[in-house]
């Protein structure tokens, strides 16, 4: 908890008046959207969009003031957290099922930039990767997941029969591919497979803060 409130606190001081910011979800960029709104109740002006139910809550909570991509399509800033994240800066991100907003809001920002704890960082990726799926295509696409080498799991609600719906209404495949050397062409396999949302891989990350043994080391893609 304590290297989650680091690097997350650590990306909220990046945060300055008169940005849009895009604003994460899950444990450690929440720690980044509290340190936001003390900033805000000390006189920060700012606007922030939300990728999910949960950190629009939080934000609000929080007293940060909302706005949305139809009415700022371009970003100053995005800061999330990510589920595991690689030494050349790919990451996978999902275990919320909040990926595809995530990730337009990821690309929505001049500069992305992601928080973790140091329990995070691998030398390869190896996590399942979660598939937002239409649906309608669930079939089809569990059968295409299968023949580039995934084995597809659908995601199961935990206080609700029936599997996890995201906030845009569609089901999530747990991906599982093993160790994945080639992100990016992977990434690329499953976005064609037609009836595929998004999916978790994330290649392009700006900057990495995370922490550990009580400090937080910032890490630049430029840098690598």
């Amino acid at each position: 908890m304590d290297e989650k409130r680091l690097a997350g606190e650590s990306a909220a001081l990046l945060v300055r008046d008169g940005m849009v910011v895009g604003l994460g979800t899950g444990s450690t960029v929440a720690w980044t959207i509290r340190a936001i709104g003390r900033m805000v109740a000390e006189g920060l002006d700012i606007l922030a969009v939300p990728t999910s139910y949960q950190s629009e809550a939080l934000a609000i909570e929080c007293g940060i003031p909302l706005t949305t991509l139809s009415q700022n399509p371009v970003l100053d800033l995005a800061i999330d957290g990510v589920d595991q994240i690689d030494i050349r800066m790919n990451a996978i991100k999902g275990g919320g099922a909040a990926h595809t907003r995530e990730k337009v809001v990821s690309i929505a920002a001049r500069r992305f930039v992601v928080v973790a704890d140091g329990s995070k960082r691998v030398e390869v990726l190896n996590r399942p990767v979660p598939v937002e799926v239409l649906p309608f295509a669930a079939m089809v696409v569990e059968r295409e997941l299968v023949r580039i080498g995934g084995y597809p799991v659908v995601r199961q609600a935990r206080m609700k029969d029936g599997p996890v719906i995201t906030d845009n209404g569609n089901f999530v495949m747990d991906v599982s591919f093993g160790e994945i050397r080639d992100p990016a062409t992977l990434a690329q396999e499953i976005s064609q497979i037609p009836g595929v949302v998004d999916h978790g891989i994330f290649t392009k990350i700006d900057e990495l803060h995370i922490a550990h043994n009580g400090t937080v080391e910032v890490i630049r893609r430029n840098d690598l």
